[in-house]
């Protein structure tokens, strides 16, 4: 049920909130909004958003979507009190029963109601934390700052959300009970499994993070790793790893783009969640840069995020986390791995695993709160917070998934190598 809209003597801002949100869900609040002055509108039971000041209906009314909603959040012009993935949820359910996810809000209806109401004015400027990248999408200075901008906050920010591998992808949980690092162990052994690791054998780590399947696959297999990260603070977290643990007879790490490595011949390549970060344009040259590194009889993983509702990654996270990200159908993934001469043994859905590892992230996240705001401020702070929030909730609805694909470039004569059965 709706409450009455009651506001504050001569300030009128629950009408004036009510006028310019409501429209952007089709009338109807998912959830309960108060603003800067105590007035309130919405269900009594839902949620409470909190418009703290004037500026949040600004943005909305100048960008009346993901993005607005997103900069009003981050930069604290809204709050929001109790549950924030419940809050969520009501939010995009609401969006999705109205038919709205398939075009944008109406504008000109917004814009009107917040000259009526005094509250527009010039256009707030963008957050500071928001990315702003020049150059030529997808070239090699782009992408280095593309990446610079996600992955060189600090390695010991890092340290308060992944576990001890610093693993920074899907993680594989056997058992619901698994924990968040024997779910990344689970991970690793999988990949190295598909991949028919042995000692001694050759393996190229296209986007190595921290190292984690780099060290796993010399540590736990012996074998000889090169990877390759265009992250400088992701290189020096390695190096001190390799250092520190004996590995530098079996692994190299540079820092070099995956399009600058001359050597061939490798018995495996893995590409773990960076083939989102090569661009529509360029997926073709990586995936054939991944078969011309092979030799005949050698594999490749791509785990990789797949999105079917919209290509790229979403305004907010493009905008924050992960500039010039994109993302296909699974399909088509596969037919463009297909296309560059590796055949595509295996895909395996792993959607569900996600929801639990950003979960598990995220509780991490929030018992480090006070760690993360000193190291980085609280507007970044709550970018990740909303990132994390969000991405749990676009996995646990399907809208995103996640996909290990197995491939293997068969020889002339179509010898693939690969086993009769799934051993892994």
């Amino acid at each position: 049920m709706l409450l009455k809209t009651t506001p504050a003597a001569g300030k009128g801002a629950a009408p004036a909130l009510a006028a310019l949100v409501e429209p952007l869900f089709g009338g109807e609040l998912p959830v309960r909004l108060r603003a800067w002055d105590g007035s309130e509108h919405g269900p009594a039971d839902a949620p409470v958003v909190v418009l703290t000041s004037r500026k949040a209906l600004r943005r909305l009314a100048y960008n009346p979507g993901e993005l607005g909603l997103a900069q009003a959040y981050v930069t604290g012009e809204i709050d929001v009190e109790g549950d924030l993935f419940e809050g969520f949820r009501r939010i995009w359910a609401t969006v999705r029963a109205k038919g709205l996810e398939a075009g944008r809000p109406p504008v000109l209806p917004v814009v009107k109601t917040a000259l009526r109401y005094g509250v527009i004015g010039l256009p707030p400027k963008p957050p500071v934390s928001q990315a702003r990248l020049q150059g030529k999408l997808h070239s090699l200075l782009r992408d280095r700052a593309a990446i610079s901008h996600h992955y060189d906050l600090s390695n010991d920010f890092y340290q308060l959300i992944l576990d001890p591998n610093m693993a920074y992808s899907c993680a594989y949980y056997r058992t619901p009970e698994d924990t968040l690092e024997q779910a990344q162990d689970n991970k690793l052994e999988l990949i190295a499994q598909k991949l028919g690791v042995v000692p001694g054998g050759r393996h190229l780590d296209i986007g190595c993070g921290w190292g984690s399947l780099s060290l796993y696959l010399a540590e736990k297999h012996g074998v000889n790793v090169l990877g390759v990260t265009i992250a400088k603070e992701q290189k020096a977290f390695i190096d001190a790893r390799i250092k520190e643990r004996g590995l530098s007879h079996l692994v190299e790490i540079r820092l070099q783009d995956y399009r600058e490595v001359p050597e061939t011949g490798f018995d495996s390549v893995s590409s773990i969640e960076m083939g989102e970060h090569v661009g529509a344009e360029n997926y073709p040259t990586f995936v054939n840069l991944i078969s011309s590194r092979l030799r005949d009889g050698g594999r490749a993983l791509i785990q990789q995020m797949s999105r079917r509702d919209r290509p790229g990654g979403g305004d907010f996270i493009e905008a924050y986390i992960a500039p010039d990200m994109h993302m296909r159908p699974v399909g088509e993934t596969v037919a463009l791995i297909e296309d560059s001469g590796l055949e595509v043994r295996d895909v395996h859905m792993m959607r569900e695993h996600y929801v639990k590892t950003i979960l598990a992230w995220y509780d991490e996240f929030e018992s480090n709160w006070a760690k993360a705001v000193e190291m980085v401020g609280e507007e970044v702070a709550r970018v990740w917070r909303l990132y994390m929030v969000g991405s749990a909730l676009v996995f646990e609805e399907g809208r995103m998934g996640v996909d290990q694909i197995l491939a293997v470039k068969k020889s002339p004569d179509g010898v693939s190598g690969m086993p009769w059965a799934r051993t892994w």
